[in-house]
């Protein structure tokens, strides 16, 4: 559930999950540096390889909406921050390194992720959509010895995650990145004022 500050403003978490290095950083700073929808400092904690250690974080506004957005650090021993950082989400990117031999890397973060939230981010039926709304960002599509989007979606929809949608990414040159990141929002609001419309329903 969102926050709300003393001006009414409500503020949502978004965290973009994934293995390390395979470009969560790189597309929250797009989103903070490129698209100017984040605002303040972007703060940030990296090891000379250019892995995050802890967590990044930002502030976005889409349209009077407010969001911190976080990434976690990927790599495995860092499972106890990722859960830390991953509570209370209210939208998941999960990026996914599009290279072949960072396959089982995804695989196990994905797994991870749904140990961590999975009940959530499934939708309890058809027609509903998951408490937790989640992207895949398929990263690095300009490289070579890529997997192919097929397979990614094969997976997707072995773990019941059907609905969640794939963009094609590129994080460095910003393709799809934006794109990805407002339909997560987007979707976190919907679900937020879907949940009030029913409180009012049952209450009247």
């Amino acid at each position: 559930m969102p926050s709300r500050r003393g001006d009414g403003t409500l503020v949502f978490k978004v965290c973009f999950y994934g293995p390390s290095l395979g470009g969560k950083t790189t597309a929250l700073e797009w989103i903070y540096h490129k698209e100017g929808l984040a605002s303040g400092e972007m703060q940030s904690i990296q090891d000379p390889t250019g892995r995050t250690l802890f967590f990044d974080r930002v502030v976005a506004r889409v349209s009077n909406v407010v969001f911190q957005v976080y990434t976690v650090a990927g790599q495995r021993r860092h499972k106890y921050q990722r859960q830390t950082v991953l509570k209370g989400t209210d939208a998941v990117v999960f990026v996914w390194d599009s290279l072949i031999d960072q396959w089982e890397e995804n695989i196990w973060s994905l797994k991870e992720l749904l140990k961590f939230y999975g009940d959530r981010l499934i939708p309890p039926s058809i027609t509903e959509p998951p408490d937790v709304p989640m992207v895949v960002l398929a990263n690095k599509r300009d490289l070579d010895d890529i997997v192919e989007i097929s397979k990614i979606r094969k997976v997707l929809d072995t773990a019941k995650l059907n609905h969640t949608l794939i963009y094609e990414t590129i994080a460095i040159t910003g393709v799809n990145v934006k794109r990805a990141f407002v339909y997560a929002t987007r979707q976190a609001v919907l679900n937020h004022y879907k949940r009030l419309s029913g409180k009012a329903i049952e209450g009247t």
